[in-house]
């Protein structure tokens, strides 16, 4: 009796199919894998975009800020002038009071005068005559 042997054999169409498959599945995955890492980087885009201009909102926002203080240190500047002034001008006023009170204190203190006929003066006038 003879014997069949069956043997599988792989033809050179089958090998090759199987290798196309392959390098298809392969070419798949690197080109999903290109798309993710595109989509990540336009994402990283995105995001670098927002935090440079959220930067620039903050210089100006610094900006402003620093033209406050400068304003405001103009401002305390100004305030202490003034009142540097005011201080000066209520010392020299409160001096020339002073002066005057001295004047009007010493003027009615002073003593009338008798004059020769033995009259005091700087009282009442005699305007009858």
């Amino acid at each position: 009796m003879a014997s069949v042997s069956s043997t599988a054999s792989v033809s050179p169409y089958s090998l090759q199919q199987f290798m196309l498959q392959q390098a298809n599945q392969t070419a798949d995955q690197a080109e999903q894998n290109a798309q993710s890492l595109k989509a990540q980087a336009s994402e990283a885009q995105r995001a670098a975009d927002r935090a440079q201009e959220n930067a620039r909102a903050l210089a100006i926002q610094a900006d402003q800020a620093e033209a406050q203080a400068v304003g405001a240190r103009d401002g305390v500047a100004a305030l202490t002038s003034a009142g540097q002034t005011v201080a000066q001008q209520s010392q020299s006023a409160n001096q020339l009071l002073a002066n005057e009170q001295t004047l009007t204190s010493t003027t009615s203190a002073t003593q009338p005068v008798v004059n020769s006929q033995g009259q005091i003066t700087g009282t009442i006038i005699n305007t009858t005559a």
